[in-house]
């Protein structure tokens, strides 16, 4: 059954159709699926993208085939599925299409739908109809057709994708901010937007995070965490970033994991922690003498239930640091300059220190969750010089606002919902590499 009428995108799947004595049977079925679709409907001006085009052996068919449908038709002569998908991809981003109608047949479904895994994200709406398909490719003992993936065709797509991707140049230079006031022991760094490969504005280029409710894929981040850690030395398979819930949650490797949480801490060497942040606050925290390091995501409702004070707890409780010892660097993020919000919640941070909340005689106040982040630090005993934020003059700052230089940093506040991330990240060296 073809759903409702509404403007799609359509992909048509040549490579579903085979090369053979069947294929007349497969291309009228194919064509009789998207006159359907269609209907009278021209005036809709719908994308229409044929791929897998080089598979076929009786390419004469398809001009005549496909002229009567009487729209404008691209045809995308890529042998690989993922450059065709991303090809398509970019072009509906550009012209704001999220609903997507795939024509294919039943057992290509499966393996376009691993394409979409990864090269999509729930942002578009995937729409499927089959049509025939020969016989003869399926066992004559067993007409069922497959509806899973095996694990080999996961990994020739998936690996597919990422070799096509690690292609790509990346947009700028990729450029990492980092702190005096972390030890030597230590690497660690945070990012800024340079030196990617997501292309869509608010997302350009080192996108770093991957949401449902945006339109960068896990592929690409994927790709954009691989360059980062080239750069600076690491792997993508020692790389954890928090599972933020805006909450107080600490996971403390070594133990189960929490469904989320907004802090990690580790003394395990070589492995890179890492929090997310555009306007929420990536914190790093390290002590030289134990050997720990913990790392927090902290927005304003974070930091009102204390994330940065529970991830300094978990590494004093599970790994013997003092508090006096542990260093805390307060990350690119949104300033007093840029953040307002309701009165109610300004209240409490007013309770925290009166310069949290600077007044402007409107509904919504600026804050400073900066200042409230080291007040809270300083009552659970860090010491003021080992908080490096925007109050520390006499070293280079880390702690810009993401609002204002967005030559340089991702910024919910500034950019809307599709907005994209950078990170804090941290990790113990080896003693060798001190």
């Amino acid at each position: 059954m073809i759903s409702e009428r509404m403007a799609k995108a359509v992909v048509v799947d040549l490579g579903s159709v085979p090369c053979s004595e069947y294929s007349k049977a497969c291309f009228e079925a194919l064509t009789g699926k998207i006159s359907m679709y269609f209907g009278q409907a021209d005036e809709m001006h719908e994308p229409v993208y044929l791929i897998g085009y080089l598979q076929q052996s009786s390419s004469a068919v398809l001009p005549e085939t496909f002229v009567s449908l009487r729209k404008q038709i691209r045809v995308l002569r890529d042998s690989a599925v993922s450059a065709a998908l991303y090809t398509i991809k970019r072009e509906l981003d550009s012209l704001d299409f999220t609903n997507i109608l795939v024509i294919t047949s039943p057992s290509r479904m499966i393996i376009l739908q691993k394409y979409q895994e990864l090269l999509f994200t729930p942002v578009y709406l995937f729409e499927y109809i089959t049509v025939l398909e020969d016989p003869s490719t399926f066992d004559s003992a067993r007409r069922s057709r497959p509806t899973n993936l095996n694990s080999r065709d996961i990994t020739d797509v998936t690996e597919e994708v990422s070799t096509f991707l690690r292609q790509l140049p990346g947009i700028g230079e990729i450029t990492v901010l980092d702190s005096s006031l972390v030890p030597d022991c230590f690497s660690h760094g945070f990012s800024t937007r340079m030196g990617g490969i997501s292309y869509i504005s608010t997302l350009s280029s080192l996108n770093l995070f991957s949401s449902s409710k945006r339109r960068d894929p896990k592929a690409v981040v994927i790709e954009n965490i691989r360059r980062l850690g080239l750069q600076m030395g690491f792997q993508p398979h020692q790389f954890h970033l928090v599972k933020t819930n805006h909450a107080s949650d600490v996971w403390v490797m070594g133990e189960e994991a929490p469904e989320s949480y907004d802090g990690i801490v580790t003394d395990q060497v070589n492995v890179v922690i890492a929090a997310p942040g555009a306007d929420c606050m990536p914190i790093l925290f390290s002590d030289p003498v134990a050997k720990v390091i913990g790392v927090a995501h902290a927005g304003w409702k974070g930091t009102l239930m204390g994330i940065a004070k529970a991830t300094v707890n978990a590494m004093v409780s599970r790994f013997g640091s003092k508090t006096e010892n542990v260093v805390a660097v307060i990350g690119p993020s949104v300033g007093s300059c840029c953040f307002k919000l309701d009165k109610e919640s300004a209240k409490q941070f007013h309770s925290i220190h009166p310069d949290c909340v600077r007044i402007d005689g409107t509904s919504k106040p600026f804050i400073n969750i900066r200042l409230a982040t080291r007040v809270l630090l300083e009552q659970g005993g860090l010491l003021s010089e080992h908080i490096h934020d925007d109050t520390v003059t006499d070293i280079p700052s880390v702690t810009l606002c993401t609002s204002c230089h967005s030559d340089m940093f991702f910024s919910h506040v500034r950019d809307g919902n599709n907005f994209g991330t950078q990170i804090g990240f941290l990790w113990i060296k080896e003693r060798g590499e001190i």
